[in-house]
């Protein structure tokens, strides 16, 4: 159940992540597929810095959406 709960979030953050980077994503499958990488990027990168946005769906989801942001950010420097 806690890996399609990851993959549920972080398609919903994908999907925002893309309607936040404007011109800077890559298609609805793609930003979705790129939402579930950055779920984990997002864990990651917080984990490192010592950060807690929240527990919960809302917590998880701000996690995935920053994180897929950042992929999105990276991915586009690659696109041009």
């Amino acid at each position: 159940m806690g890996i399609l709960y990851a993959i549920l979030i972080g398609a919903a953050a994908g999907w925002l992540a893309g309607k936040i980077m404007k011109g800077g994503g890559f298609g609805a499958l793609i930003n979705i597929i790129l939402g579930i990488v950055g779920g984990a990027v997002g864990n990651w990168l917080f984990g490192v810095l010592g950060v807690q946005i929240g527990s919960g769906l809302v917590g998880d989801l701000l996690t995935g959406v920053i994180g897929a942001v950042v992929i999105l950010f990276v991915a586009g420097l690659f696109k041009k």
